[in-house]
């Protein structure tokens, strides 16, 4: 899918013997297929929550995986425990610390700085894992922020409601996925908008121990929206590319598509690219990848919140597809202290994603997957929801009922190929009480 020129790279001098591990913290399984496409055997350890590993029963997903050395339990989203692994495997001699999901960002990063490896920096790390401090932060290098305030209870969101022109938006400054996130138009909403948002739940992708409560009341910025993948080497951006993205209808901003690359003129997409790179220096952001979401609003982009790792989603498979470039692989190469070469700077074609999404009830019946996989430009449908389960309806990204995938070679195209296929598969719901 790569041109042979990408997975060519300029060496810095390595931080440690290339025998080392790759150190993965946090499981995502579904890039393990991709990650065995560029890792030798024997050459990953997974790092990840004891809990995690039970529940999503890692171990037997790692299994038969040559490129997995093993798995580490190590309770890494508490403070201290990098420091304290790096002391318990003085030994381990790493090629590389790789942040695979969200609430590994800080653990990652302070554990390559102990190894001496390429990294965001334990202090970039901090900054991104909460909304309020990248708000501080961003706003003081002069980037444009919606008016944000930390809230402990309905009274106070009721006060910073009454000082806006238009509504506000209720979200965890520490979580993710658009988990306890709300959109409120009017003071009688409060309420029940705070004790919704309070019920922040992850099941099987977090820890059974409880997350500290932090929420914001914030500015909603009406606009298109978008985010920006930025691969970054010494504080430099490497490769950019601009998604697009669009929400289901409702009050909680879930995602509902993206677009690669964004269907936007290029200037736009030159000054989203350029306030990610601010972004990354306010931030003092070293090696790795960002994940930045905009607003733009009368032509200003307004920051939304930017993550230290991959864009989920399916964003990652979507910008390999369209340009083509082994990101992935490009992003693992920077981590282990190499400059990939060849990056690609604008795609040769597009790609699409659509979420699928089931109303409140139990599901009785799934139909037209496989009509949906044979339509024109389709390379993927999965159906996460099966007969019997059940859902509340659709508070946050993990509420999803599956994922369409697509390419053609516009974007216009792809999200259209994407659309169409996505509207065959049908999900019937019995409702209850």
């Amino acid at each position: 899918m790569s041109d042979r020129r990408e997975l060519m790279s300029e060496r810095r001098p390595p931080a440690r013997p290339a025998t080392g591990p790759v150190l993965i913290v946090g499981f995502v399984g579904v890039t393990l297929a991709a990650i065995g496409e560029f890792q030798p055997d024997d050459s990953v350890i997974y790092i990840e929550e004891p809990d995690v590993v039970r529940k999503r029963h890692v171990r037997e997903q790692l299994d038969g995986a040559p490129f997995v050395r093993g798995l580490i339990e190590w309770e890494y989203h508490l403070a201290g425990r990098a420091d304290e692994f790096h002391n318990a495997h003085p030994g381990l001699a790493p090629v590389a610390v790789v942040p695979a999901i969200e609430y590994a960002t800080p653990f990652a990063a302070r554990l390559a700085e102990r190894y001496g490896l390429p990294g965001a920096g334990l202090g970039a790390a901090q900054i991104l894992r909460d909304k309020a401090l990248l708000r501080q932060v961003s706003a003081a290098a002069g980037i444009a922020n919606p008016a944000s305030v930390r809230v402990n209870g309905p009274s106070e969101v009721r006060e910073f409601l009454r000082g806006q022109a238009g509504p506000v938006v209720l979200k965890p400054a520490n979580r993710q996925a658009a988990v306890g996130t709300r959109v409120i138009h009017d003071p009688a909403e409060v309420e029940r908008a705070w004790a919704d948002c309070l019920v922040q739940d992850e099941g099987i992708f977090v820890p059974d121990r409880p997350i500290e409560l932090s929420m914001l009341a914030e500015q909603y910025v009406a606009g298109p929206e978008f985010s920006v993948e930025m691969l970054v080497s010494e504080g430099r951006p490497l490769f950019v590319n601009v998604t697009g993205k669009q929400l289901f209808p409702g009050p909680h901003p879930v995602e509902m598509a993206h677009i690669v690359p964004a269907d936007i003129p290029e200037e736009t997409a030159r000054s989203l690219g350029a306030q990610t790179a601010r972004v990354v220096a306010a931030t003092g952001f070293r090696d790795g990848i960002v994940h930045c979401e905009w607003i733009v609003a009368d032509g200003v982009p307004h920051l939304v919140e930017c993550a230290g790792r991959l864009a989920g989603g399916g964003i990652v498979d979507a910008i390999e597809r369209a340009y083509p470039v082994g990101l992935m692989r490009s992003y693992y190469a920077v981590l282990k202290g190499e400059r990939p070469a060849g990056l690609p700077r604008r795609a040769k074609g597009a790609a699409a994603v659509r979420f699928l999404a089931a109303g409140p009830g139990r599901i009785t019946a799934v139909h037209g997957v496989e009509e949906a996989r044979r339509a024109d430009g389709v390379f993927l449908v999965a159906v996460t929801a099966e007969p019997g389960d059940r859902f509340t309806g659709l508070r946050h990204s993990w509420d999803r009922a599956g994922i369409v995938m697509a390419t053609a070679d516009s974007s216009a195209e792809a999200l259209r190929r994407a659309e169409a296929a996505a509207a065959t598969v049908r999900i019937d719901i019995e409702e209850e009480a």
